[in-house]
């Protein structure tokens, strides 16, 4: 383990940001953001807390599930799943692993662990697949059983329980968080494929999506969609652009996402069934290099975010923060930041935002992926060709 320092003792500065604030219904036009008043701060670790390096030596990882053993999974883009030991030790990649489409923001992509993993070992995947016409693909999830025989870990049984449709000529923005509700069913995180944009406020395609399935890939009771002509039934809430990042708050069983905005817009999404979130027709972003994109008033129809950014951040992985053992962080919700380069803590009041503190922005790391492990520590994973997981804890006293 290798301790990283240099950041403690940064004296806290304070850059503008812009940042929205709580809605809970789309009553009338929203012409600014909400909660603009908000500063984001440059902060420094609590006090007792270190940062050091858990296990390098990752190619660009992408996800990671924590294990009941204090072991972990990391997936690795190009398409490898590792399994981490409690000790931090590497495992070789694992047979089973379906093929990807390892392209630009495509290839393996998130990892989770099925509710009664215990009982039954399920390990889901997202992975962008490669399509039967050349060059095309889109964000599938599998499904398979984690075995050990003699020292060795691998997956059987591997089996595709869903596949976005249609599968399109793409290497960007397949979303692709998993996160199981409180019910068991998977709520799972789709990219609009950046130049399908459009298709997000289409119905009849899974593009910029959150979808609702069983742990079998089936349709459960209670989607918005069942029953709607020119709908797909796995369809929980439409007009998302690149939802990274998705986790359930521990307080109300609510979905909340993180979204790639275009050039600025990033935003923070409380998902509800059957809300359309507005893109491409509602947007704080604009066009790369400059240029207006639909509205940037929420008309009636569209909820408009409770949190967002400008300039962007490129938020990804996200978690809330539960535990006593960094008691400053309680109730807060963690951001991985990529742009950004940062840890993003929000500070929540019930489902508004009070505060933003950006942490390690003196790393210069790309955060993909937040989790926190079953002591209160916080695992962050670094994207790079070089890749690692690191980890926040106290220091022993």
């Amino acid at each position: 383990m290798t301790r990283k320092g240099g950041f403690n003792g940064i004296a806290a500065a304070c850059l503008v940001i812009t940042a929205t604030g709580l809605f809970t219904t789309p009553v009338g036009a929203q012409e600014t953001r909400p909660g603009s008043e908000i500063r984001a701060e440059r902060a420094a670790l609590p006090e007792g807390v270190q940062l050091s390096t858990w296990v390098d030596g990752l190619e660009h990882p992408w996800g990671m599930a924590m294990l009941p053993t204090g072991g972990m999974l990391v997936t690795e883009r190009p398409g490898h799943l590792r399994m981490i030991s409690p000790d931090g030790t590497l495992s070789a990649p694992l047979e089973g692993v379906p093929n990807v489409d390892a392209r630009g923001q495509g290839g393996l992509l998130d990892v989770a662990l099925h509710p009664d993993f215990a009982k039954n070992a399920y390990v889901y995947l997202t992975f962008s697949e490669p399509g039967s016409v050349a060059g095309t693909n889109s964000t599938a999830v599998a499904r398979a059983r984690l075995l050990e025989l003699n020292g060795r870990w691998s997956l059987s049984d591997t089996t595709i329980v869903f596949r976005q449709t249609p599968k399109y000529a793409s290497s960007l923005h397949f979303g692709s968080r998993l996160v199981f509700a409180r019910d068991g069913n998977l709520f799972v995180t789709l990219g609009e494929r950046s130049s399908r944009s459009v298709d997000a406020q289409n119905p009849a395609t899974h593009l910029g999506k959150v979808v609702r399935i069983t742990d079998e890939g089936k349709v459960p009771e209670g989607n918005p969609m069942v029953g709607k002509t020119g709908a797909l039934a796995e369809i929980w809430s439409m007009g998302h652009r690149n939802p990274q990042g998705a986790a359930l708050n521990p307080k109300t069983g609510e979905l909340w996402v993180a979204e790639h905005g275009p050039q600025g817009g990033d935003e923070i999404n409380i998902v509800k069934a059957g809300n359309n979130y507005g893109w491409p027709k509602f947007t704080y972003g604009e066009q790369y290099g400059g240029g207006k994109i639909g509205e940037k008033a929420s008309t009636p129809g569209y909820m408009p975010p409770i949190y967002s950014w400008a300039p962007s951040v490129s938020p990804s992985g996200i978690t809330f923060y539960s535990s006593n053992s960094i008691p400053q962080w309680q109730g807060s919700l963690l951001v991985g930041a990529l742009s950004g380069q940062a840890l993003i803590r929000l500070q929540l009041d019930g489902n508004r935002v009070v505060k933003e503190e950006r942490l390690l922005t003196n790393e210069g790391m790309r955060i993909r992926d937040v989790l926190v492990g079953t002591q209160g520590e916080v695992y962050l994973l670094t994207d790079a060709a070089k890749g690692r997981v690191l980890r926040l804890s106290p220091r022993p006293k």
